[in-house]
């Protein structure tokens, strides 16, 4: 089928689900890997429902947490629409984590040998709108004379190829150090939990889009939390963790 057409709207959502988007905090919420949706037409990229439902396809959790993060501080949030398997929203649209043929040793069917037309119509139709959004949204405050501060809900597989991770949560970031590391002293402060600082994952121009092109690039203070997804099994786990970091980011929006 050709992709190019879309019969059913339901089944291509706008690429960008606003929530709060009149919200008055500075902090800005991103959830890049919000949703698995696949259109119909892909087939499901070739895999089935139980490998949709993987962490491959999405971040599971992360959009949940940060409805209610969103609640919590008054925070506009932008949520993705579409599998990360599509396109990655937070990775470079010409690197070679965008659009991947496998994934966590799992091959993705559909995304092998993927021409340039299709990798030009998934940017066009759902990497750039998404981009396109934060970018605007960040230009209306600084012409306001209003702070903004970034900050990317993300979850994390408590094993990764065979190896476990010890942490609950990681906060990551580039130039942001002194507002990451202010965020991790903040979690850290509960003895029950271990924190990691770029960590599982560290930041890097190949591995990360959002918080480096629309935060550092631009002077606006920028992390990415990760939050392992054990720890978001359940409404009363997606509370407790939206409410801890309404805690360490609410001296963060009231900061003048």
């Amino acid at each position: 089928m050709d992709n190019l057409t879309a019969p059913n709207l339901s089944d291509w959502p706008d690429p960008v689900e606003w929530v709060n988007p009149s919200g008055r905090s500075p902090v800005i919420l991103l959830c890049e890997h919000a949703s698995n949706h696949i259109p119909a037409c892909y087939n499901g990229l070739g895999l089935g429902p139980a490998d949709l439902d993987r962490h491959i396809a999405w971040d599971i959790g992360a959009a949940a947490v940060t409805r209610r993060l969103s609640a919590l501080l008054d925070a506009p949030a932008l949520l993705g629409t579409y599998s990360r398997l599509l396109i990655d929203l937070n990775r470079p649209p010409e690197g070679e984590g965008s659009i991947v043929a496998w994934s966590e040793g799992t091959p993705i069917p559909a995304n092998d040998g993927l021409d340039a037309v299709e990798r030009a119509l998934r940017q066009a139709r759902i990497f750039t709108p998404y981009q396109n959004a934060i970018g605007a949204l960040i230009d209306a405050q600084v012409a306001a004379g209003s702070p903004a501060i970034l900050v990317a809900i993300h979850s994390f597989n408590p094993v990764f190829l065979g190896h476990a991770r010890p942490w609950h949560a990681g906060i990551l970031f580039g130039r942001a150090a002194a507002l990451g590391e202010r965020l991790v002293a903040r979690l850290a402060a509960d003895a029950s939990l271990h924190i990691g600082v770029n960590q599982p994952y560290s930041v890097s121009r190949q591995e990360d889009y959002a918080i480096l092109v629309h935060g550092d690039d631009r002077g606006i203070p920028a992390v990415l939390i990760e939050i392992r997804n054990d720890e978001l099994a359940d409404d009363a786990q997606i509370d407790a963790w939206a409410r801890r970091l309404a805690a360490i980011l609410a001296p963060e929006a009231a900061a003048p």
